[in-house]
């Protein structure tokens, strides 16, 4: 790849990010010579900040780094297509994207996450007649019974070709799932991370 730095006047060419798995368009930076090295030897997209005069990887401060998949040139070499996943919303917003638009993969993070902070609610408030707060109240052994309850009525139910409720089955599996995460002090994040360190070990 033999990048044309030279084509714009301060040296730096456009950076288009996708999102790798939803296709969805994330943002636009511009690299310089060595931000274009950095990405390529670090595995994260690291810009060049017209405002500040400096490299900057991104999610240097959020967390929400981009993974890079995937570099592209254009027909010309002087723009630049960057496949990554995304650690977390993009924009500085909060926004999946810097365009205002829904990233699917997002969307579905962010349900997950309201739906953890909402266990870990009725866990802590022990809110009356909470289906949650009582599994908490009845320990680690009884959550943990449920889980496996569920796993095994989802595998009934895949043995058939009822959609809805092979769906439903898999919902509830996927809240008590969730919900013996927290009993043991962990959450999504570190199933996930787990998850990445098995890709790239």
């Amino acid at each position: 790849m033999n990048l044309n730095y030279q084509k714009y006047a301060d040296g730096l060419i456009p950076a288009i990010v996708q999102d790798a798995d939803t296709r969805a368009v994330l943002m636009l930076g511009f690299m310089s010579e060595e931000a274009f090295s950095q990405t390529r030897d670090t595995g994260r997209v690291t810009f060049y900040s017209r405002s500040r005069q400096q490299l900057w990887t991104k999610g240097e401060t959020s967390g929400n780094f981009l993974d890079v998949v995937s570099i592209e040139a254009d027909c010309d070499e002087d723009t630049l297509l960057i496949a990554a996943r995304p650690a977390g919303p993009v924009c500085h917003t909060g926004s999946a994207t810097c365009f205002a638009e829904t990233n699917p993969k997002q969307q579905t993070t962010d349900q997950l996450i309201e739906l953890q902070n909402v266990i870990d609610k009725r866990r802590s408030e022990k809110t009356e007649g909470s289906y949650i707060a009582s599994l908490f109240e009845k320990g680690i052994n009884k959550i943990a019974q449920k889980v496996g309850e569920e796993a095994v009525e989802l595998v009934i139910e895949a043995k058939d070709d009822d959609r809805g409720r092979f769906t439903s089955e898999a919902a509830d599996l996927l809240f008590h799932y969730m919900i013996l995460l927290r009993a043991k002090d962990l959450s999504l994040a570190d199933v996930l991370d787990e998850l990445e360190r098995r890709r790239n070990p």
